[in-house]
């Protein structure tokens, strides 16, 4: 995989040379057959948590790698070229899940969860409704405190990980007529009574993923499970979201670069008029124009995760690199299946899933228009 200008040190390089490998050894082959079954393969997810990129900013005193966020934005991205869907399984788990406990939880909840989710738990981020979609805080959500503990009503849709995660990050409303200023956050492990998985969606892409609807009839919640204070919801949803855009970014740059790979490969070995696709001008022009696209995006998103691991304001570069990223991917795939031909339109090929997948980066954590929004009010 091409190096970007922002270079990795030692330990980064051979990190994500062993995830590339990885990659391609034991997610690619499993590929297709999971996006036909919509089924994310269980010994796949056994090994994701064996290698340690379930947890990779987990301390190591809960189990965890102990690693960097950019190290998690390389391994999303390195597993995103191999099959966007299983990146993005390990891309809500430490980018959302994780990042929000490790900041917002205090020292009992850091003991009960973050082990858990090192060793063998998924976890999920449950923010999106019918009603709230990228105006997020319009959420109905209900949570109301009899006691010692909340009381959870209400339903969430497009939830990541829902069908295999074990614990959620739920955000509901105190009172609606607070705003954002009633919103507040809350870990639910599955199980619970009052909670239950709804519908399963059938996507365009990304079919390995499982994404779900979520019902909360009278579901009790200690409130022990609540994740900061009451009403600060918001907060912690805002500021984790903007970390999950960076990998949402290294997420579609994986894939363009997968789909790229694939392109290249086959114009070397394809041949019309005598000669490969390679040695004609217009295919070689399409293909730098690819891997310039790529390039750029890769160091928008690498940038961003180094900012945010300095502890440096990120905001708007963080919507940046998701915007680009997004765009990148999408145009990336397209044309890779414009150098397959014929070929790239059918299954049988992996640029087609790839193309499927795309689509989903200019719509999740964060719409285009909403990375537009926060861009223009941030750079007038």
């Amino acid at each position: 995989m091409p190096r970007a200008l922002t270079q990795l040190s030692e330990d980064e390089l051979l990190f994500q040379q062993s995830v590339e490998q990885f990659a391609r050894e034991r997610i690619a082959p499993l590929s297709r057959q999971m996006d036909e079954t919509q089924q994310l393969d269980a010994g796949l997810l056994k090994q994701l948590f064996e290698l340690g990129l379930m947890g990779i900013e987990i301390p190591e005193q809960y189990g965890g790698a102990g690693g960097t966020f950019f190290e998690a934005i390389l391994a999303v991205e390195a597993i995103s070229a191999a099959d966007p869907a299983v990146g993005v399984l390990v891309d809500v788990q430490n980018t959302l899940c994780i990042n929000a406990l490790a900041r917002w939880a205090n020292d009992g909840q850091k003991q009960r969860y973050l082990p858990r989710l090192a060793k063998d738990t998924v976890g999920a981020y449950c923010l999106s409704e019918a009603a709230s979609g990228s105006d997020a805080f319009a959420l109905q959500t209900r949570a109301t405190q009899r006691g010692d503990d909340y009381v959870l009503n209400g339903q969430k849709l497009w939830i990541t990980n829902a069908k295999e995660a074990g614990i959620f990050l739920v955000f509901a409303t105190l009172d609606p007529a607070l705003g954002y200023k009633g919103i507040t956050a809350f870990v639910v492990e599955a199980g619970t009574p009052g909670f239950a998985l709804g519908k399963k969606e059938d996507k365009l892409g990304i079919r390995a993923s499982s994404t779900c609807e979520l019902v909360f009839n009278e579901c009790v919640v200690p409130a022990a499970n609540l994740l900061g204070e009451p009403g600060k919801g918001y907060k912690i949803a805002i500021e984790t979201l903007n970390e999950g855009r960076i990998g949402i970014g290294a997420q579609m740059l994986g894939l363009a670069q997968g789909a790229f790979n694939h392109a290249a490969a086959w114009a070397k070995v394809r041949k019309q008029f005598g000669k490969p696709l390679a040695e004609f001008q217009a295919m070689q022009f399409q293909l730098a124009e690819m891997a310039t696209g790529i390039e750029t995006a890769r160091l928008l998103v690498y940038n961003a995760a180094r900012l945010k691991d300095n502890g440096a304001e990120f905001l708007k570069e963080a919507a940046m690199c998701k915007y680009i990223a997004s765009q990148v991917a999408e145009k990336v795939a397209s044309l890779a299946v414009e150098v397959f031909g014929g070929a790239g339109f059918v299954k049988d090929y992996p640029v087609e899933k790839l193309y499927r997948d795309a689509k989903i980066g200019k719509i999740y954590e964060g719409t285009s228009f909403m990375q537009l929004a926060t861009i223009a009010k941030l750079v007038l």
